[in-house]
């Protein structure tokens, strides 16, 4: 598999996907493969390890589970064989609170929050395609950090199925995240200089 690939019209799957090269990175969305930039920025990697230690943190007693990138997420119908899958992401962060969506490959279902940092290369499909993904597979709260503008982008989703508009958050706010009864995050840590 090599870059070029997403040119052509062939769709591909998970089986697909677990034979590329494991010196590259892709995400697979509805049959299309999407390359993965490059090692992240320091302040984008600055921002994951901050939310990623404060939700462990919170996490440490309980039975939700938190995981960082890479970790494969298969969203598919519940009736598609798991070779078959045709969208595989990996997200920055994500928080999983059923078990049964877990095993040794990763998340098989939608995780209940997703992160994802925003970098240069990947504004239009955190933007667009993942957050019309995430809506369509009922993730209940999608992030999008914006590390260099010091913003993140809340979506949760309502009780028609969908997204609103984000509620949105610089970096003197606290976000109280919606999963949860009594976690706050701080974003004066995340986006600390």
């Amino acid at each position: 598999m090599r870059k070029q690939a997403w040119k052509t019209n062939q769709k591909f799957n998970y089986q697909d996907y677990l034979n590329w090269p494991d010196d590259e990175r892709w995400e697979l969305i509805d049959g299309t493969p999407y390359a993965m930039a490059p090692a992240p920025s320091r302040k984008h990697q600055e921002a994951a390890v901050e939310l990623l230690r404060q939700f462990s943190n919170y996490l440490l007693d309980k039975s939700c589970k938190v995981y960082g990138a890479p970790f494969d997420v298969r969203l598919s119908e519940q009736e598609t064989r798991d070779e078959d899958v045709e969208t595989v992401i990996q997200p920055d962060i994500l928080v999983v609170c059923d078990e049964s969506k877990l095993d040794d490959r990763g998340c098989r279902g939608a995780p209940d929050l997703i992160i994802e940092i925003v970098s240069p290369s990947s504004a239009s499909l955190d933007y667009i395609k993942k957050l019309e993904l995430y809506e369509r597979y009922k993730v209940k709260e999608y992030w999008i950090v914006q590390p260099v503008d010091k913003i993140v982008m809340v979506y949760k989703i309502d009780p028609s199925g969908k997204y609103g508009r984000p509620d949105i958050y610089s970096q003197e706010d606290k976000i109280k995240v919606g999963i949860f009864d009594n976690l706050t995050i701080d974003l004066g840590m995340v986006f600390k200089e």
